[in-house]
């Protein structure tokens, strides 16, 4: 295939770059006019206190969405929720061809079942080593060691070069599941030539080299050999090699395994039919629970981030029916925290304490290692690949800019920092950023999507610090007041300082609003809504120092 005149290789992504999670990007090919295009994940992010009853956070695919005609597929690297969690949303307005390995795709249907009206996606399995084409890009799946059964590293190439995409991955000699970094078709592919290397910059502020898999089952093995009561281990339920290192030190400590979490056991089941959980011993019943002696049980359980609905937030509210913690038993945190998730998390370890459990986490024994590339690591992945141009991606702006400065001092000639919405042109000539598309989030919020101000959540947001009042005001046929507007809050504090019953104060602020406006002038029902509006609001910040959201209805 001859070079198209003007082709140029461009990097835009949309999400996961100056942020951790929701992870989208995209990658075009050809003329700046008639590019093609491919996206490489779909992820999404989760809502915290700022976005009151926001299920879900996802990429703004505005820019895209106008360039359906030449999206020609999706490539999802692995099946963590940041990469994957938003294609049953957002493929309805994509609509194109999707690749996903065997495990993605068996975790992708088990989520489909579990959500009503949840679209069946076009699919085609992919595995490592596979190379496949989408459009004018040319794909090499190259398997790497990370937090899940079957993440892959892409190398994808078109006629300007080729770019390695590493997805989530670090270097690991010991996988529980495997599979191991494939370091001899990196070096391949560095022997070629690589025009750039998109890089995971997750723990690029962490000196040295992660431990393995295998010691944090050793270490694990040794909490639970010397636990006296029952042993509870909460993890990220997509950990299947977690999971796998947990069942096989109880195994060794002589104990049981119970799965409590409804994520856990579909990921369990998915695994299980690809043959990942083989040669482990069955996990035994809810039900049996009771006939197993404490000293003799493990707890594999979800709610690591302080879910509040999770199991293990059940277990410290004693709110499960037919399994239960007791004084004596050991908890273990088998997990990173995620940022902005400290403080539910504290306070579940706070609930388990005052029940008399042991707290065990990460720094009191290896029972957690991360899924990401420390610097050393890093290091090998640039002299393995030996890429023209480093792009920092998957991080916050501490992150892309400790990975950039790293990607330079280790001989990378060209570094490019960039952040959500901006295009990166990686060829022909030097690495520059020449557009700035649309980008940005939009919320799932029940059954619907959109905006924050199209699903409300702006003025839920208002309402949560300072509540609402609804006042109804009538006009009697001479535009005089027909008796006292009806005046309702809810959220808003009773009484002022000296005891003043706010409701009171703001009524009278809107029958003085009213009375102020001349009887002609108040024919213009907007005219009087809106001062009634500012009346109520200015009387409760005077009395409250808060203004509430006032709905005003005028009537004649």
């Amino acid at each position: 295939m001859a070079k198209a005149e003007n082709a140029e290789l461009v990097f835009v992504p949309l999400g996961g770059v100056g942020e951790i999670g929701m992870n989208f990007a995209l990658y075009g090919y050809g003329p700046a006019n008639a590019r093609e295009w491919i996206v490489v994940d779909v992820g999404v992010t989760f809502p915290d206190a700022a976005h009151p009853g926001v299920d879900l956070i996802l990429p703004d695919t505005r820019f895209i969405e106008e360039n359906l005609d030449s999206l020609r597929g999706i490539v999802i690297t692995h099946a963590h929720e940041d990469h994957y969690g938003a294609l049953l949303d957002l493929w309805p307005k994509l609509k194109a061809p999707v690749w996903m390995t065997p495990f993605s795709a068996g975790l992708l249907e088990a989520k489909r079942q579990g959500e009503q009206g949840a679209p069946k996606i076009p699919l085609t399995i992919y595995r490592a080593g596979e190379t496949f084409s989408v459009g004018p890009f040319e794909i090499e799946a190259i398997p790497v060691a990370h937090s899940i059964p079957e993440p892959m590293s892409l190398a994808i190439t078109t006629l300007a070069g080729t770019v390695i995409h590493t997805g989530d991955w670090k270097i690991d000699p010991e996988p529980t599941i495997g599979p191991k970094t494939d370091e001899a078709r990196f070096r391949a592919y560095g022997d070629k030539g690589v025009l750039a290397l998109i890089c995971d910059s997750t723990n690029a502020l962490r000196e040295g080299e992660s431990p393995s898999e295998v010691a944090v089952g050793e270490g694990l093995k040794g909490v639970i050999q010397g636990a006296k009561g029952r042993v509870a281990v909460t993890t990220f339920s997509s950990n299947v090699g977690r999971i796998v290192s947990i069942a096989k030190a109880a195994r060794d400590a002589g104990r049981q395994c119970l799965v409590l979490g409804r994520s856990l056991k579909r990921v369990i089941d998915v695994a299980g039919e690809l043959g990942y959980m083989d040669g482990l011993p069955e996990f035994i019943a809810e039900e049996d629970y009771g006939f197993i002696p404490r000293e003799n049980l493990v707890i594999i359980c979800t709610g690591s981030q302080g879910e509040p609905l999770a199991a293990l937030a059940k277990l410290s509210r004693d709110e499960m029916k037919s399994v239960s913690l007791t004084a004596g038993d050991t908890v273990v945190f088998s997990s990173r925290t995620i940022p902005g998730n400290e403080k539910a998390i504290l306070e579940i370890k706070n609930r388990l304490i005052d029940l008399g459990m042991k707290i065990i986490e990460d720094g009191d024994a290896l029972v957690h290692v991360s899924g990401h590339p420390r610097r050393s690591e890093l290091r090998k992945m640039y002299e393995w690949v030996r890429p023209q141009i480093g792009v920092p991606v998957h991080g916050e702006a501490a992150h892309l800019v400790a990975q950039g400065s790293l990607m330079s001092m280790s001989g990378i000639g060209q570094v490019a920092q960039v952040r959500d919405g901006d295009m990166l042109r990686l060829s022909p000539g030097a690495a520059t950023i020449v557009d700035q598309v649309p980008f940005g989030r939009i919320y799932k919020d029940g059954r619907l999507i959109g905006t924050d101000q199209a699903m409300g959540i702006r003025d839920r947001r208002k309402l949560s610090f300072a509540g609402h009042v609804a006042v109804n005001v009538v006009l009697d046929d001479k535009y005089e007041l027909a008796g006292d507007p009806d005046l309702v809050a809810i959220g808003v504090a009773e009484a002022d300082a000296s005891g003043e019953t706010l409701e009171d104060l703001m009524l009278d602020a809107a029958v003085g609003a009213v009375d102020s406006i001349p009887r002609q002038r108040r024919k213009d029902l907007d005219l009087v809504q809106e001062a009634v509006r500012r009346a109520v609001r200015g009387a409760a910040n005077e009395a409250w120092g808060k203004k509430p959201l006032v709905t005003v209805f005028v009537t004649r």
